[in-house]
């Protein structure tokens, strides 16, 4: 996957590859030690996201795997498959 930076991922909108909005990038988590990405915490979550079994964060923010992603451009694009 190509780098990008950071910043560039921030305050991105998340999606399915359907096209349904998750929410937006708040923050990323990653392993210190090899720096592998582990997940994306969202914030503003759109209904649609109750309807997914998420691990959340104790401010109820949405925890996505990072795995999941498929593409990162304009929207940050998820596997609903791998998000159940």
């Amino acid at each position: 996957m190509e780098k990008k930076p950071f910043k560039a991922l921030l305050n991105k909108q998340v999606v399915t590859k359907e096209g349904k909005k998750i929410g937006i990038v708040k923050d990323i988590t990653f392993e210190v030690r090899t720096g592998e990405l582990i997940q994306i915490v969202l914030k503003d979550l759109t209904t649609y996201t109750s309807n997914l079994s998420l691990e959340r964060t104790r401010e109820r923010e949405a925890l996505i795997p990072y795995n999941s992603v498929i593409a990162v451009g304009d929207f940050i694009v998820v596997s609903e498959e791998d998000l159940l």
